[in-house]
């Protein structure tokens, strides 16, 4: 018999795809190779090995939550559909022009990244709608049907629209997307009205070719998963993680699957602002390392930082401005090519680097034995005695040291003139030298001082690396989440559903317009809330408001939140009261004399977040007895020393562990370092505290 409590998150990731499932409170979870040809194959091949070590069978599973980087990848690889774009005439090279501005400014060789879609398929209609959203030329529907001849005759599987201020007056993009219905029922349809309705022709414009280009491989995608589930005896309803931190139906996502490019990324997020909660954190860094890419996100008040555009696929050492911007809603986060199969090699200045080129799951790092020849981090972790050959991934996969320093060896050894260890190493020193950099970075741009933080790490590769990355950064407290190498998939379980409605509609105060602005986020809230309802119908369902706001004059906004009764019921005073207190926040003065306008408006509709019950926590007193000991590097005096080797499900409440020590478990190694203590919570979470601390 089918119960709802019995519930599955899926996280697909470069290298491993984690399957967790949910019953009665307890929790199973399995991690199996990605499938890159047929990625629904690793999900049914999870499924079942969790479904067995739950004891029940896949049709009892009530509701399965999935999040992916299938999309992602799909930008990154450019592998996508072959995409056409409808604009406004004389804005047919937007995409490429970008905003003209340069992303590493004393770079005379600079190159920029390719746009998505080349010029030849770029096309164009003779139409306009004005900053006002007023129609200057109409649309000629002749016109529009020679364009679609074309696009016909030369065989795209999929067009995207995106049309000048089409934000405010959808008219004409609805009247194209009409035409390409009627006469191309087999191509798939975008229109940045509907994909992004917001201000900057670039990013909207990039935003909605983007979804064109993923829409018919990820279709294609959720329906073969619904298909080959159903041979499973699956029945229940598919929901996918979106990057706003919600949860969405599976129609939604075929629609709109732009909004999943991070949807991994997305869980863990929410799986850290869960365990924020239960302890009562108000200052939590989030880092989650797998086997592809690290991400750092801030969490203030259990609630991570969002923000409404994302860069993709960045080309230039993972610089701010060299990607592909997407703006959607999305949990604002950094994320460096930093994982266990991050490849690393000797550049030219004889430095050692690695990433952001991943092993993946296919070869996979040197030591998986699957053809691989390059060292990744992993093999690195490995000579350093972080890993134990006969337990990766529960025991599922010998890994072979012997590969890992032949590897380290001849990419980074017989250049620099260093044995295997030193390589390592070196290797393992640069991986954690960059995400604390990306941390920092990271930081600064919030105005944060990350000493006041609390790291909580998961993903496969984050607990064998935190413990250095918080030393390096100067946090004090680490706490490693019990399913920490599954985290994402466990954040899906915990996510609401909900759905983020945004418009662009330019509007200063000294023009404000009460009931104006009362009827447009009254639209938006309908807007999302109607999203919401296709996943959950009897939930009550609440709304977030939230205006970006700026001086006049001024490049970019910074968004205010605003309660429902400050939104139904606008005053002018209290916008400007709102968007000074959190200017001065972030900026430390305001400016006087100065006008401030609103550009973007948005409602995000969600169900209740779920209650987390905090904890009281335990003080280890008590010294875990350590049977078996075995040599592990020490990063910050340079040498190996004898490091206690702990089964974390030995551990009972309040037992502490300190280092140098490895603590074991199926999916992830714990790595405590010398100048750290660990102790085992009454949750099961592992809380490494600075010695003395």
């Amino acid at each position: 018999m089918k119960a709802a409590a019995i519930r599955l998150g899926v996280d697909i990731g470069g290298t491993f795809t984690d399957v967790v499932l949910e019953k009665e409170g307890a929790q199973f979870s399995i991690k199996v190779l990605t499938t890159y040809t047929a990625p629904e194959n690793a999900i049914i091949d999870g499924m079942q090995q969790v479904c067995a070590k739950a004891g029940v069978t896949p049709e009892e599973i009530g509701q399965i939550i999935h999040g992916t980087t299938l999309a992602t990848n799909a930008l990154i690889e450019r592998r996508g559909a072959k995409t056409a774009l409808i604009t406004t005439e004389g804005f047919r090279d937007v995409i490429e022009m970008r905003t003209e501005s340069r992303f590493e400014q004393y770079d005379l060789n600079l190159t920029l990244p390719e746009p998505l879609l080349a010029r030849q398929m770029r096309f164009t209609v003779s139409e306009r709608v004005n900053a006002r959203g007023e129609v200057m030329i109409e649309l000629d529907q002749a016109e529009v049907e020679a364009v679609v001849d074309r696009i016909a005759k030369a065989g795209f599987e999929s067009v995207a629209v995106g049309l000048i201020h089409s934000y405010l007056n959808p008219t004409h993009e609805q009247m194209i997307r009409d035409v390409l219905i009627e006469k191309l029922p087999d191509v798939s349809v975008s229109i940045s009205s509907e994909v992004s309705p917001q201000m900057r022709e670039y990013e909207r414009f990039n935003t909605v070719v983007a979804n064109a280009y993923i829409k018919p491989l990820m279709a294609s995608y959720l329906g073969r998963l619904e298909e080959r589930l159903r041979g499973e005896g699956v029945d229940c309803r598919i929901f996918l993680m979106h990057s706003g931190g919600g949860i969405i139906s599976i129609a939604n996502a075929a629609d709109f699957p732009v909004r999943l490019v991070e949807s991994g990324p997305a869980g863990g997020a929410v799986f850290a602002a869960h365990i924020a909660g239960r302890y009562g954190l108000n200052k939590v860094l989030s880092f989650d390392m797998g086997g592809t890419t690290a991400k750092i996100c801030l969490i203030k008040n259990q609630t991570p930082k969002t923000s409404r555009v994302f860069e993709v696929a960045r080309t230039y050492r993972f610089k701010k401005g060299s990607g592909m911007p997407i703006s959607i809603p999305v949990i604002d986060m950094v994320e460096i090519g930093a994982g266990g199969g991050s490849l690393a090699h000797v550049d030219a200045m004889r430095q050692i680097r690695v990433g952001p080129e991943s092993a993946g799951s296919e070869p996979g790092p040197a030591c998986y034995g699957r053809g691989g020849e390059r060292p990744a981090v992993t093999d690195a972790d490995l000579v350093l005695g972080k890993l134990d050959p006969n337990n990766f991934a529960g025991g599922t996969i010998l890994l072979h040291p012997d590969s890992s320093r032949a590897a380290l060896e001849t990419h980074v050894g017989s250049i620099l003139e260093m044995d295997a260890v030193e390589a390592a190493f070196g290797v393992a020193e640069v991986v954690d030298e960059n995400m604390a950099n990306a941390a920092r970075v990271h930081a600064v741009e919030n105005g944060e001082d990350l000493s006041e933080y609390t790291m909580i790490a998961f993903g496969g590769a984050a607990p064998l690396h935190a413990g250095r990355l918080c030393e390096k950064l100067g946090v004090e407290r680490l706490i490693v989440p019990p399913g920490a190498g599954v985290g994402s998939a466990i954040g899906f379980l915990r996510a609401p559903f909900s759905f983020e409605a945004n418009r662009s509609v330019y509007m200063q105060l000294s023009d404000f317009d009460g009931p104006r602005i009362s009827a447009l986020l009254s639209g938006l809230k309908e807007e999302a809330t109607g999203f919401v309802r296709t996943c959950d119908a009897d939930s009550p369902i609440l709304a977030e408001f939230k205006v970006y706001m700026r001086y006049s004059g001024q490049g970019w906004e910074i968004p205010i939140a605003l309660t429902e009764a400050q939104a139904m019921a606008p005053d002018a005073a209290t916008f400007l009261a709102r968007f000074e207190e959190d200017y001065a926040k972030l900026f430390g003065r305001t400016v006087e004399g100065m006008d401030v306008e609103i550009t973007v408006w948005s409602v995000n509709a969600t169900t209740p977040p779920e209650q987390v019950a905090r904890i009281a926590t335990a003080d280890g007193t008590t010294l875990a007895k350590v049977s078996e000991t075995r040599q592990l590097f020490d990063p910050a005096s340079g040498e190996f020393l004898d490091a206690g080797v702990v089964e974390r499900d030995s551990l009972k409440t309040g037992h502490r562990v300190s280092g140098p020590a490895a603590m074991t478990e199926d999916e992830t190694t714990i790595i405590i370092p010398a100048s750290r203590d660990a102790i085992r919570q009454p949750d099961g979470c592992i809380d490494i505290l600075t010695k003395g601390a």
